[in-house]
């Protein structure tokens, strides 16, 4: 084998639809689990850290009503995630229980019931952290359970199925969206807020809601909820102080359910750090095309160096970047790949079964900040 072909060969093998993945760089900001098993099949999951503390938590749990998958963006902060992380599934599982089983009926009311626990804990803790008013997250939650399929989604992190349509596998977008840069969710706001010409403002280049967020739903943000908080944390809107007579935000997820069939292959959740460099078909693209081990990790690393060719760097220049600064560069990411194990459709071709013997998991957490976790291990070894 020459030289050249020697050292073509690895990279060759990530190319994929113009978006190249560079295997085998380390790197000290990201973190994952390459491969567990859960009942109906495979998942991946991974994160990079771009903030000075890790605003993103991701989860995956195989409980008593299926598999769940959590992906929580958090802005302003930590502590919004970082609640849902410890918060959300037990109440996902717990409503569920009281309801009879999973539907999206038990998620919508998981969600707004986590909500008010949160903002009981803002109301709690405002007289010795007043910021945590401006703490928010967004909140994407799916369900495996059986062949149903439940989405339920808050702000602008998203879910997409790769499927098989006319022989050719699709991505299939699950989640809505709730951010102000779409014209749909302008139009939507403006239907709710028709007596102020501000509920939308294009700032920097960008539509925020009051010129403040760009996500219209989320999980905290209870300066934007309740109007007693706007006015104490004295944020400014159009140059002068912003005044709120009535909720600006909303908690309400919007939901989505679908019959798993077995032209559904993979599921590709993640927060909008990946979206930003990677269209929806180009995720699927990767996955499709690539080994099942580190999925996640390598969708993250194609998103990371799709970030650097914007800068017209290298992705080895952008690793060696600090958290906090390498915030300018991208964002954090979380990204959890799920496969749908195809070899275990019953006959009639309408139900998945589930694995025999032990599921080898309960449930995996990302870690709540990766940079002094990493830099621990490599100071041990």
């Amino acid at each position: 084998m020459s030289l050249f072909s020697s050292c073509w060969k690895p990279v060759e093998n990530y190319i994929q639809f113009g978006v190249q993945v560079v295997e085998d760089q380390h790197d000290n900001l990201l973190w994952h689990k390459d491969l567990t098993q859960y009942v109906n099949g495979d998942f991946s999951i991974a994160v990079v850290q771009a903030n000075a503390r890790l605003e993103d938590q991701s989860q995956v749990r195989a409980g008593p009503y299926g598999t769940i998958i959590g992906v929580y963006d958090g802005h302003g902060g930590t502590e919004a995630s970082r609640f849902l992380t410890s918060s959300l599934f037990p109440k996902i599982e717990d409503t569920a229980r009281d309801y009879g089983g999973m539907s999206a009926k038990v998620l919508k009311q998981a969600f707004l019931e986590t909500e008010a626990e949160f903002l009981s804990l803002v109301d709690k803790n405002r007289k010795i952290k007043p910021q945590i008013a401006s703490v928010g997250s967004c909140c994407l939650v799916g369900v495996i359970n059986g062949n149903n399929l439940f989405v339920a989604n808050l702000g602008d992190s998203r879910v997409v199925l790769g499927t098989v349509q006319g022989g050719k596998l699709t991505a299939l977008r699950l989640s809505e969206e709730h951010n102000a840069c779409d014209v749909q969710i302008r139009e939507e706001l403006r239907a709710q807020h028709p007596d102020d010409s501000h509920i939308v403002v294009r700032k920097h280049g960008v539509w925020r809601v009051k010129g403040v967020i760009q996500v219209s739903r989320s999980i905290g943000d209870i300066y934007l909820k309740r109007p007693g908080y706007t006015k104490e944390m004295q944020i400014s809107h159009m140059g002068s102080p912003l005044v709120l007579e009535r909720p600006v935000l909303s908690a309400e997820p919007s939901v989505h359910e679908r019959t798993l069939s077995s032209d559904d292959r993979f599921l590709v959740f993640a927060s909008d750090g990946l979206w930003e460099h990677l269209s929806d078909q180009e995720a699927v693209d990767i996955v499709h095309k690539s080994s099942r081990n580190g999925i996640a990790r390598r969708l993250v690393r194609a998103a990371l160096q799709q970030a650097a060719r914007k800068r017209e760097m290298s992705y080895s220049d952008l690793k060696r970047i600090e958290p906090g600064v390498r915030r300018y560069f991208h964002d954090d990411i979380s990204v959890v790949v799920v496969y749908l194990n195809q070899n275990v459709v019953n006959p009639s071709g309408s139900s998945f079964s589930q694995r025999p013997g032990k599921v080898p998991f309960n449930i995996v957490n990302a870690p709540k900040d990766i940079f002094p976790l990493n830099t621990l291990q490599d100071a041990l070894t």
